[in-house]
């Protein structure tokens, strides 16, 4: 007889008896298992994402830990498991051997007062977490918890003051309350035993000043303080904290100066207090033992000192947006890799020596300072270089020909100076330079034709200059080009082809062009701005110049243009003026009265110098909207009244031709749904899901946007359907496309189908992640792949997606994910954003490097973006974890290829050698996607191939 013969009689005896079937082979307590089955059987039954089995033993159920295989449980994680209903909560308590408790990334809006009472009695537990739910109202008091250490409730809606709700912890080490709704005072009541190690109470709004008594928690090694309203001085005493090593106290209203005991603190290696009010000076020596020092938008004054750059553990250092003059110190660290000291009033020359030898600096901005004589050509030495930002000082003589070495170099800023001479040759070396802005200066000569070789650069700046010759016929062959700005100069000849890839602006103003218009650029249809006035030109008007579909600028004023003027789009700014050939045929763009053209001339300059500035201007605004909002995004949106009717459709249309849907979406019943916020499944950055049941019994999705935000407005409500009506009509699998969409008159309804699974981000980083197998990850990549691939091949035009992160992968089963958020591309306006850069710019740890400075989104964000989720499904991590962004890791521990095992989570890798093996090649796909220069990286159709012979 064989083995399985001999199992059969017991596993029928099993059936019958599963309650006690378990406990011949478990040695789990049965008062323990009895709880765990009525959790099961009370609260969560319906869960199907649990998958907990009554006829197996606890101890293998999803997020169930117990010591030594069956032995009491210890460890219970309900991490992401869109879990809403607080009332199972008690149950757990009844545990009393637990350890960990993780309830975060849930909906729970509420904790119950016996949750409190009894999990306050169980003397081992040490780490609770309830982050990320929806809890709202005060923070409890936490009575008992003798052996808690770890309490996370951040990224809730607790509201109010905190008094002695905490005091009683006696064994609080580390305490997480950031992102609420918290005010008053700064707590100081946290745990009698002044065990705390770790206090964050970021992105609240606790006002008044930093409390003396902080200073009494000796052990603290972490205080993070960002964002509230504090105001007043920071504590002398502060120095008394020996063993801090992270002190943030960013976007406050904090005031005086910086405390010069802090200079005292050894472990000290980052502090932040950017953003504030800070007057005074630096104090000497505040770096001695930092490595990373922001102060910038401050009221800082007085010099620098002389030796706060050159500590050889300092490796950024940002005091931008302040009132420090007198020289840049000669002393650098080597190891400085981020060098900010722009918008100050330093003056003096930049010191050569000192950048010399900086080898791995990646960022220098001085801009806009009073700084004086030339360009260092030592700067060509800092290969590492990607930003060289100079802009707005009084540097002259000529552009140094070593600039051409920074072969890493992306961003070159140096307009609004007084350099001469011609424009090296050397500078067309820079292959990865996306933007060259030397505007505004008295460069004289040619424009090198050369300068196609940068098949990388999207801004080329050159105007305001003395520039003279032709413009390059190779022009044209710079297929990256997305502005160019040429006016202000000496230029002559007729107009060459241009880059058909042109969007933003083409402005060949105030030169010495002749000829006619080109009929080619009829074939920049993504050109919004062309201005070509002030010039020689000659000859009629190309027929279709005033109706191309993208423009909006067209400023042809002051040459010598004969023929008539066709009818021009309605939402064309036009201006033909000083053409005295040239005859209006029409009534509804009569233009305003001629100028002179020398006057006009002078005008032109004066406008563009005007607008340099008010550009210049915005960015700074924009840049300090960024760290000052970038956290609230989520949040406050996220906020919903309760009891309120169903919002008013004005209009409602079906995208979708299939008839079931058509049958089943029901308008009304989808609003009523939206009214009630236990329906939100989902808060990403730029939107709220919830789920509607149909009359039919069907689920869907319907997501809300903000409609009366800027940056979502189109103008129209028309434009708006016109734009999703293109997308409704996309067919792919791994594609949420939109099937019906909603206008009320605060915001817009997307329809899509229902994805039960929830997002990727929830399964992977939730208590189930260790259950995800390698083929459901595999599949999940290449699904994602095949949405992504879809998307940038799109015979209507690239769909990019402005934040391609797990959290915005639904999956529909374990293996069937569809990329979500596709029709953003189309109805976020960036330049209209009342938020920060950030949303458009998407979820950090996904955003690619270059967005810094590019502030574009592009296909190769979009892979560097999607290596990201990669990395995520391979090594079971998320995308930033402990402050470090996850590809950064990844790439800093794959220099030898026989240490790649250590990257991948070891749970799946070692299943088999076939799935270590598999793992190991897509390993290799996602260290290209993630490639730091955005040329390296692979398209996503080769991304998807290479995903599909690593199996």
């Amino acid at each position: 007889m064989n083995r399985y013969e001999h199992s059969t009689p017991l596993l029928h005896f099993c059936l019958f008896f599963f309650l006690l079937c378990p406990l011949v082979f478990s040695q789990l307590p049965s008062n323990q298992r009895t709880t765990m089955i009525n959790i099961l059987s009370e609260a969560l039954i319906n869960n199907t994402d649990l998958s907990w089995d009554v006829t197996t033993d606890p101890c293998s159920w999803n997020g169930v830990t117990c010591t030594h295989g069956s032995l009491p449980i210890t460890e219970i994680s309900l991490s992401g498991f869109s879990l809403s209903s607080s009332d199972f909560l008690p149950l757990l308590c009844q545990i009393d051997s637990l350890v960990s408790l993780d309830l975060s990334n849930n909906s729970l809006a509420s904790i119950p007062d016996g949750f409190i009472t009894d999990c306050g009695k169980i003397g081992g537990l040490q780490l609770l977490n309830i982050s990320r739910n929806r809890l709202d109202g005060p923070l409890p008091p936490f009575h008992g918890f003798v052996g808690l250490q770890f309490l996370d409730l951040s990224f809730n809606f607790l509201s109010g003051n905190i008094g002695l709700q905490l005091e009683g912890l006696v064994a609080l080490k580390s305490l997480n309350l950031s992102v609420n709704l918290f005010n008053g005072l700064i707590p100081t009541n946290l745990g009698k035993a002044m065990a705390l190690e770790q206090l964050q109470l970021s992105k609240n709004s606790f006002e008044r000043g930093i409390p003396d008594q902080i200073i009494d928690y000796q052990n603290l090694t972490l205080v993070d303080l960002s964002v509230n309203m504090l105001s007043g001085p920071v504590p002398d005493r502060i120095g008394d904290l020996y063993k801090l090593e992270v002190l943030i106290l960013s976007t406050n209203n904090l005031s005086g100066k910086i405390p010069e005991t802090l200079l005292s603190i050894k472990s000290l290696s980052r502090f932040a207090a950017n953003q504030n009010n800070f007057e005074g000076t630096i104090p000497s020596g505040l770096t001695r033992f930092l490595r990373n020092l922001d102060l910038s938008y401050n009221k800082l004054s007085g010099s620098i000192p002389s030796e706060i750059l050159s500590p050889s553990n300092l490796q950024t250092v940002d005091l931008s947006y302040n009132l420090l003059e007198g020289p840049v110190p000669s002393n650098i660290s080597q190891n400085m890799i981020r060098l900010r000291l722009g918008s100050n009033l330093l003056n003096g020359p930049i010191p050569s020596a000192a950048f010399g030898t900086l080898e791995k600096l990646m960022y220098l901005e001085l801009e806009n300072n009073r700084l004086t004589g030339s360009v260092p050509p030592a700067l060509g030495s800092c290969r590492n270089l990607m930003l060289l930002s100079l802009a707005g000082n009084k540097l002259n003589g000529a552009l140094p020909g070593q600039l051409g070495g920074l072969s890493q170099l992306q961003v070159m800023k140096l307009q609004s100076n007084k350099l001469v001479g011609e424009i090296p040759v050397e500078i067309t070396q820079l292959q990865k330079l996306s933007t060259l802005n030397i505007s505004w200066n008295s460069l004289n000569g040619s424009i090198p034709s050369a300068i196609s070789s940068l098949q990388s650069l999207t801004f080329l700046h050159l105007q305001g200059n003395h520039l003279s010759g032709l413009i390059p016929n190779t022009i044209v062959n710079m297929g990256s080009l997305l502005e160019l700005q040429l006016g202000g100069n000496q230029l002559s000849g007729q107009i060459p082809r241009m880059p058909v890839t042109l969007q933003i602006a083409l402005n060949l103003s105030t030169n010495l062009l002749e000829g006619p218009i080109p009929k080619s650029l009829l074939q920049l249809t993504a050109l919004e701005v062309l201005d070509l006035s002030n010039n020689n030109l000659s000859g009629e008007i190309p027929t279709g110049l005033t109706q191309m579909a993208a423009l909006t600028t067209l400023l042809l004023s002051n040459n010598q243009l004969s023929g008539t003027i066709s009818k021009s789009n309605p939402w064309l700014t036009f201006d033909a003026n000083g053409n005295k050939d040239l005859i209006n045929a029409t009534k509804s763009n009569t233009p305003p009265k001629s100028a002179k053209k020398g006057k006009s001339v002078t005008a032109a300059l004066a406008i563009g110098f005007a607008a340099a500035l008010f550009a210049a201007g915005v960015v700074i605004g924009v840049a300090v909207s960024i760290s000052r909002r970038y956290y609230r995004v989520n949040d406050e949106q996220s906020q919903s009244a309760e009891d309120l009717p169903p919002p008013r459709v004005l209009q409602g249309n079906l995208l979708t031709a299939n008839a079931i849907h058509r049958s089943n979406i029901d308008f009304t019943k989808a609003m009523e749904a939206v009214a009630d916020p236990s329906n939100i499944q989902l808060k990403t950055k730029f939107s709220t899901y919830y789920k509607a049941i149909m009359p039919s019994g069907s689920s869907y999705f319907v997501k809300r946007i903000n409609w009366s935000d800027k940056i979502f407005q189109l103008g129209s409500h028309d434009k708006f359907w016109r734009e999703l009506e293109v997308l409704g009509k996309l067919s792919n699998s791994n594609v949420m496309t939109p099937l019906a969409y909603v206008l009320t008159v605060d915001n817009a309804y997307l329809f899509y189908e229902f994805a039960p699974k929830g997002t990727l981000f929830d399964i992977l980083h939730g208590s189930s992640g260790n259950a995800l197998d390698w083929a459901s990850r595999y599949s999940i990549a290449v699904g994602v792949a095949q949405g992504l691939a879809f998307l940038h091949g799109c015979t209507c035009g690239p769909i990019l997606l402005l934040d391609p992160s797990s959290t915005n992968i639904m999956l529909k089963s374990l293996k069937e994910p569809q990329v979500g958020d596709i029709e953003l591309y189309k109805v976020i306006d960036p330049s209209k954003s009342t938020g920060s850069l950030s949303m458009v710019a998407g979820s950090v740890g996904y955003i690619p490097p270059e967005y810094a400075y590019t502030m574009r989104v592009t296909m190769a964000g979009n892979v560097y973006s999607f290596g990201v989720v990669l990395l995520e499904l391979l090594t079971g991590k998320r995308a930033v974890s402990e402050g470090t962004e996850l590809a950064k890791w990844v790439l800093s521990n794959s220099g030898k290829q026989d240490k790649w095992d250590r990257i991948l989570d070891s749970n799946v890798s070692r299943t088999s050698l076939a799935i270590r093996s598999q793992m190991l090649a897509v390993l290799k796909v996602a260290l290209g996607c993630v490639n730091v220069s955005p040329d390296a990286r692979p398209k996503m159709k080769n991304v998807l191939r290479m995903l599909l012979n690593a199996r």
